[in-house]
C-alpha cells in the first residue's frame, strides 16, 4: 500500500501538468506557433483510443481469453488502411462545412436535419455513459489497490464515495481544458497537444511495467512462455481457438467493431476529424497510429500471464500491472503504472466530455432553447456566455451520468464488457454516415428510421440485459423472452444461438439499421435540401469556394447577418471574419458587400461552428427571406455551376494563347522604350533580366501558332507556362519601373502611422501559399502589443513580401523551417526572416542588395539575380534604416532590416552589408 495523501498528490500534480502543457499550447496557438500543426501531435493525440479499457481491461480479457485481446486493437489498424481514403473525405467535409462534432456530421448530410442530429446525440450520450463509467471504474479500482481507501469506492451513500469526486475533479478539469472560451472552428489546440503528451506518457508506463514482468520477474520471454505451457490450464491461453457453430465469429465481430469505433466514437472523431489542421496530417497517422497500437500491447500477454503465474486466481487480471510491481516491492513502478492509467483514463473523459457536451448545447439545449421566451427576449445580446454555461453544465451532467451507471452496473461488469456495450452503440452510426458519403440517393427519412431501429435492437439485446445481470431490472425476460414469447429472448433473438451476447447484439442491430436505411431510402426520393447536402458532401472533393454550387435562393441584408454571427461568435469575432471575406471578394468594405447566396452560405457555416449546421440554418433562416428550392431548381442550379466550371476550363484552354503572348511582348517592348535614357550598364542588366521570360513567349507562341494539332493536355501545359512567363516578365518590369522613380526621386511616397505587427502578420498570410505548397513550417515571434512608425505601409508591405518570398524560394520543401520576428528598443525596431536553407556565402554578402548583378551557377543560395531585395534595401534607407543578411544559426540565412520608430523619412545613407545588426 502507498499513503493515499501521496497518491492523492501525485495524481493532482499529473493533472496540473497536463493543464499546463494544454496552456502551452494556447499560448503558442495564440502566437501563430501552433503545437498540432505537427503530424506527429496529430497522429500521437489518437492515441486517446487507448482508455483505461487498455491499461487494465486489455490484461484483464488477456487473462480470461488468451489472444482474444486482439480484435480490438487489430481493428484500428487495419481501419487505417483506408484513411487516406475515408478519413481524409471526413476531414475534408468537416472542413468544407465546419462541422463539429459526429453529429453535426451525419444531420449536415440529411438535409440539415435537427431531428436527427437529436437522436444521434442521444444514442452518443445513452452509449458513451458506460465508456465514462468504465474510467471511473478503472480508477476507483486502482486507488483501491494502491492506498486503503479501497473500503470506501463501493459506498452508495455519494458524499463517501471516493469515485463521486473522481468524477466531479475529472469534471472540472475537463471544463478547463475544452470549455474556456468559443471557437468557431470547435477547435481546442492546448487540449490536443495535452492528449498527445498523456499518449506519450501511458505509452512508458505500461512499456515500464511489460519490462520489469519480462525480463525482470522472468530472465526473457521464452521463459515466462515455457512456464505457461508447462500448466495445460494456462497453454490455453497462447492458442486461438473458437466453439460452437460459429467458432470465429466473435473474432470477426471484434475486429469489425473496432473498426467502426475508431471513427465514429465521438473522442476520435474530435481528434482525428475536427481537430485537424492538416489532410496530409493523415500521411503519417496512417503507420505511426498503428505502431502505436503495437507498442502499447507488447506487453499485454505477458504481463497477463506472468500475473496468473506469480499471483494467480486470487488477484482481480485488471488489476495485475499494479499488483505485480506491488508483489515485489516495487512502489515507485506501480505509482508510475498507476499514473499511465490515470492520463488513459483522463484523456479519455477529457475529449469524450467535451465532444459529448458540444453535441449536447448544439443539438438537443439549442434547439429547444431558439424556441423559448428566454431567447427572444435577448434579441441583439451576444450569447457565448450562455453557450459556454451550457457546456460546462452538460460536462458535469454527462460525469454524473456516468458515475450513476458506475453505481448501477459497473460491479457486476468486468471493464472490457462495459467498453464494448458502448462499442456496439455507437457503431450504429455507420449505415448513415458512411452511406452518406458515397450514396447519393440516401434520404433523411432512411438515416432516422435505421438509426432509430438499430439503436432500438441494440438496447433491448445487449443494454438492458446488462442491467438484468446487475439485478437493477428483472432477468425473466432475458431468460424466457418478452411477455414468454421464446424467440424474443434478446440474447437469442428470432432462435440465433451459438454468438456471445456482443456479435449477437451487433449482428442484428446493424442487419435490422442497414435493412431499414437502404428500404426506406429507396421508398422515397430524396428532398430538394437532401439532394443539394448529398451533392455537397458526396463531391466534395470536385468543390472550390469560388465556383462550388449554393443551394440558397431569396433575399438578405448584409446587417442582419453581422448582426447575427456576433449574438453567437462575439462582436468584434464576427466583423473581422466579415472584414475577410469582404477583402476575399475584392471588396473594401462591409458596406459594399453584396447579399448574395454565398454571404448566406458564408455566415451559415460559421455560425455551424459554434451552434451546429441545423440550430445555423434556423437561425439564418430568421433573418433571410428564403425562397424553397425544388430538385428542378438543384439540377438548374448545379447545370449552372456546371457550366461556369467548363467555361472556366475552356478560358484556360484557349484565351491564353497568341493574343496573350503579342500582348505580353508589346507591352515589355513599350515599357522598355521608357528605359531609353538611362545608362547603358543599368539597359544591360536589364535585358539580363528579360531575356528569358521573353524567349519562353516567343518559343511557346510560335509553336502553338504553327501546330494546331497540339493535343488539348499540351496546349493547356503550354498555356499555363505562357501565363507564368507573362506575369513573371510584368513583375520584373514593373520592379525595373519601381527602381528607376526612387533612384530618380520622383516615387510616390504615402507616409502614415503603421502598425508593423499587424504588417508582418498581413505579409505572412499574403505568402501563406507559397510555404503551403512546399510544406515549409513558417512560425512567428511577435510582441502582444502594436508597435507604431511613420512610413509608407504598402512600401513596408513590398519588403516584407519580398523577404518571405526569398525564404520561401530557398528554402528546402517538407523540411524547410523559417522563421519571422520582430523585436523592438528604444531607437527602433528590428524585423528578421530566418530560413534554413543554402544561406549566402560570406564572402558575397556584400553583393546580395547590389542592383542587376548576373549570378552565375552556384550551390549556394544566388545573389543579385532579382530586383526585390535592391528595391528593398532602398525602401528601407529611405525610412532612415538599413539592411543585411547574415548566417543563421545551423545553416541557412538571416535577412533583417532595422527602421527607426519615429522618424522623418531621410535619405539613402548606403547599405549595411557586414551580416551583423549592431541595433
Amino acid at each position: 500500500m502507498i499513503s493515499t495523501e501521496w497518491v492523492v498528490g501525485v495524481s493532482f500534480g499529473y493533472l496540473l501538468l497536463l493543464f499546463a502543457v494544454a496552456t502551452w499550447g494556447d499560448r503558442r496557438a495564440a502566437q501563430g506557433r501552433s503545437v498540432i500543426a505537427n503530424p506527429w501531435v496529430y497522429a500521437l493525440s489518437m492515441g486517446v483510443y487507448c482508455t483505461a479499457w487498455t491499461y487494465f481491461g486489455s490484461v484483464g480479457r488477456a487473462a480470461s481469453g488468451g489472444v482474444w485481446f486482439l480484435p480490438i486493437y487489430l481493428g484500428p489498424t487495419l481501419a487505417m488502411v483506408l484513411g487516406w481514403v475515408v478519413l481524409r473525405k471526413m476531414v475534408r467535409i468537416a472542413k468544407t462545412y465546419r462541422i463539429t462534432s459526429i453529429a453535426d456530421f451525419v444531420a449536415s448530410r440529411y438535409g440539415k436535419s435537427p431531428t436527427l442530429a437529436g437522436l444521434v446525440t442521444v444514442i452518443t450520450l445513452v452509449g458513451i455513459v458506460p465508456y465514462i463509467a468504465l474510467q471511473l471504474k478503472a480508477v476507483a479500482a486502482a486507488l483501491a489497490v494502491l492506498t486503503p481507501v479501497g473500503a470506501d469506492m463501493g459506498s452508495h451513500v455519494w458524499w463517501a464515495n471516493s469515485t463521486f469526486y473522481i468524477a466531479l475533479a475529472l469534471a472540472g478539469f475537463t471544463m478547463v481544458f475544452g470549455a474556456r472560451h468559443l471557437d468557431s472552428a470547435e477547435r481546442h489546440e492546448g487540449m490536443v497537444a495535452a492528449i498527445a503528451f498523456e499518449s506519450v506518457v501511458k505509452l512508458v508506463a505500461f512499456l515500464a511495467v511489460g519490462v520489469f514482468v519480462t525480463f525482470g520477474l522472468f530472465a526473457s520471454p521464452s521463459e515466462l512462455f515455457a512456464a505457461v505451457r508447462a500448466q495445460p490450464e494456462l497453454a490455453r491461453l497462447l492458442r486461438l481457438e473458437g466453439g460452437g457453430p460459429f467458432p470465429y465469429a466473435q473474432w470477426f465481430g471484434l475486429t469489425l467493431l473496432a473498426m467502426l469505433s475508431v471513427v465514429l466514437l465521438p473522442r476520435q472523431f474530435q481528434v482525428m476529424v475536427v481537430e485537424n489542421v492538416n489532410e496530409n496530417h493523415l500521411k503519417r497517422a496512417v503507420w505511426v497510429f498503428p505502431l502505436y497500437m503495437l507498442l502499447i500491447n507488447l506487453f499485454v500477454l505477458p504481463i497477463a500471464l506472468g500475473g496468473l503465474l506469480l499471483l494467480g486466481n486470487g488477484v482481480n487480471p485488471d488489476s495485475f500491472v499494479l499488483t505485480l510491481p506491488l508483489s515485489q516491492g516495487q512502489t515507485a513502478l506501480a505509482l508510475l503504472a498507476f499514473v499511465g492509467g490515470l492520463s488513459a483514463a483522463t484523456g479519455m473523459v477529457i475529449v469524450e466530455a467535451i465532444a459529448v457536451s458540444t453535441m449536447v448545447c448544439n443539438d438537443l439545449v439549442m434547439p429547444a432553447l431558439l424556441r423559448t421566451r428566454y431567447f427572444a427576449g435577448r434579441v441583439g445580446q451576444d450569447l457565448t456566455g450562455v453557450l459556454l454555461a451550457i457546456r460546462r453544465a452538460a460536462i458535469l451532467t454527462v460525469l454524473l451520468l456516468g458515475y450513476l451507471y458506475f453505481q448501477m452496473a459497473g460491479e457486476a461488469y468486468a471493464l472490457v464488457s462495459i467498453g464494448l456495450i458502448s462499442f456496439a452503440a455507437v457503431a450504429q452510426f455507420a449505415p448513415a454516415l458512411f452511406g452518406g458519403m458515397y450514396w447519393r440517393g440516401a434520404t433523411a427519412a432512411g438515416a432516422l428510421a435505421g438509426l432509430a431501429v438499430g439503436f432500438g435492437v441494440w438496447a433491448y439485446t445487449l443494454m438492458l440485459p446488462s442491467l438484468a445481470k446487475s439485478g437493477w431490472i428483472d432477468p425473466s425476460f432475458v431468460q424466457h423472452g418478452l411477455w414468454g414469447f421464446g424467440l424474443l429472448k434478446p440474447e437469442q433473438l428470432l432462435g440465433l444461438t451459438g454468438l456471445d451476447g456482443l456479435t449477437h447484439s451487433l449482428f442484428w442491430s446493424l442487419f435490422a439499421n442497414v435493412a431499414t436505411y437502404v428500404g426506406v431510402s429507396l421508398w422515397r426520393a430524396p428532398s430538394a435540401r437532401e439532394a443539394s447536402q448529398a451533392l455537397l458532401f458526396v463531391d466534395v472533393f470536385h468543390q472550390t469556394d469560388a465556383v462550388g454550387p449554393v443551394f440558397w435562393r431569396g433575399t438578405a441584408k448584409v446587417a442582419d447577418l453581422l448582426e447575427l454571427c456576433a449574438r453567437f461568435l462575439g462582436t468584434a469575432r464576427a466583423a473581422s471574419l466579415f472584414e475577410v471575406y469582404a477583402q476575399q471578394q475584392g471588396v473594401g468594405s462591409l458596406q459594399a458587400l453584396r447579399a448574395d447566396a454565398r454571404l448566406v452560405q458564408f455566415a451559415e457555416t460559421q455560425l455551424a461552428g459554434a451552434i451546429g449546421s441545423a440550430s445555423a440554418r434556423v437561425m439564418v433562416a430568421s433573418v433571410v427571406q428564403e425562397e424553397a428550392l425544388s430538385i428542378a431548381d438543384v439540377m438548374q442550379i448545379l447545370q449552372e455551376t456546371s457550366a461556369i466550371k467548363a467555361h472556366s476550363v475552356e478560358l484556360e484552354e484557349k484565351s491564353r494563347s497568341l493574343e496573350l503572348a503579342t500582348a505580353e511582348l508589346q507591352r515589355a517592348n513599350d515599357q522598355l522604350k521608357t528605359l531609353d535614357a538611362l545608362k547603358d550598364d543599368f539597359m544591360s542588366s536589364v535585358t539580363h533580366e528579360l531575356r528569358t521570360p521573353l524567349t519562353s513567349i516567343r518559343a511557346i507562341a510560335e509553336m502553338l501558332r504553327d501546330d494546331p494539332k497540339v493535343e488539348l493536355a499540351q496546349r493547356i501545359s503550354f498555356v499555363d507556362i505562357i501565363v507564368a512567363e507573362a506575369e513573371r516578365l510584368s513583375r520584373l518590369v514593373n520592379q525595373v519601373l519601381d527602381m528607376a522613380k526612387i533612384e530618380s526621386g520622383n516615387a510616390d511616397w504615402r507616409n502614415t502611422a503603421v502598425n508593423m505587427v499587424a504588417l508582418v502578420r498581413n505579409a505572412m498570410q499574403a505568402t501563406d501559399s507559397l510555404f503551403a505548397q512546399k510544406q515549409i513550417e513558417i512560425t512567428s515571434s511577435l510582441p502582444p502589443h502594436e508597435v507604431r512608425l511613420v512610413a509608407d505601409d504598402d512600401r513596408l508591405m513590398q519588403v516584407m513580401v519580398n523577404l518571405l518570398s526569398n525564404a520561401a524560394k530557398f528554402t528546402p520543401a517538407t523540411s524547410g523551417r523559417v522563421q519571422v520576428a520582430l523585436t523592438c528598443a528604444q531607437t527602433g525596431l528590428t524585423v528578421t526572416v530566418t530560413d534554413n536553407g543554402p544561406g549566402v556565402p560570406e564572402v558575397q554578402r556584400s553583393l546580395v542588395f547590389e542592383k542587376f548583378r548576373q549570378g552565375g551557377e552556384s550551390t549556394h543560395r544566388p545573389q543579385g539575380t532579382g530586383l526585390g531585395l535592391p528595391i528593398s534595401r532602398q525602401i528601407v534607407e529611405h525610412f532612415g534604416g538599413h539592411m543585411w543578411v547574415a548566417g543563421a544559426a545551423g545553416g541557412g540565412a538571416c535577412f533583417g532590416f532595422f527602421l527607426p520608430t519615429v522618424s522623418d523619412p531621410v535619405a539613402s545613407a548606403g547599405p549595411v552589408a557586414d551580416g551583423t545588426n549592431t541595433n
